[in-house]
């Protein structure tokens, strides 16, 4: 009984959250707190690029509800949907381009994100730099900036540089408390990375 409780507690305030979250086209979906489409709706609008499970998981749906809800969002407009390796990702329809979803995707993995902040904060940061910083191996880091580059995320041709680094910066910004901890923390200090050239 009560697990029950705090599982209907959890979900009570995430719905709010995810509600919190909507904007434009889904504010109007999110106002009846027992819409799971406005939940799902209100929530893609606040941590886009989350895949299926991370949905169903963090709003407590089961899976089937889930499947269903995205399909009705997708079949009507609210929601799109891209393929990234292994996952489908969700995104509000409409509201961010190729490169954008991209970034995202992979802003949503912990050892690609870190990279992508160890590199704002740093641009001459080298593979042996970030494994350091990262506490992970150095064929990890090789391995995830190949992924990047591929995905016109990150440059390999003179070390590494980051591509667009303002608009990473801006989704890591935007959507800091999608991410982790530390993520917020390094939002805090982004004003020191914003480079405004002459």
């Amino acid at each position: 009984m009560a697990d029950r409780e705090v599982d209907e507690g959890k979900r009570a305030t995430l719905r709010r959250v995810a509600a919190l979250g909507a904007v434009g086209p889904f504010t109007r979906l999110a106002e009846d707190d027992n819409d799971a489409r406005g939940t799902i709706a209100g929530y893609l609008a606040a941590t886009p690029g989350a895949h299926f499970s991370k949905i169903r998981d963090d709003l407590d749906l089961a899976t089937g509800e889930t499947q269903h809800h995205l399909k009705r969002l997708e079949r009507g407009g609210t929601v799109e949907s891209h393929r990234d390796g292994d996952y489908r990702r969700y995104f509000p329809a409409r509201e961010f381009d190729g490169f954008e979803r991209r970034a995202l995707g992979f802003l949503r993995r912990e050892t690609p994100r870190g990279m992508v902040i160890a590199l704002l904060r740093d641009g001459d940061a080298t593979a042996s730099d970030l494994a350091a910083e990262l506490g992970v191996a150095r064929p990890t880091v090789s391995k995830h900036a190949a992924d990047l580059d591929a995905a016109g995320l990150l440059s390999r041709e003179d070390g590494y540089a980051l591509v667009r680094p303002e608009r990473l910066l801006t989704l890591l910004v935007g959507y800091a408390d999608s991410f982790d901890a530390a993520t917020v923390e390094f939002a805090r200090e982004a004003d020191r990375f914003i480079s405004i050239e002459s």
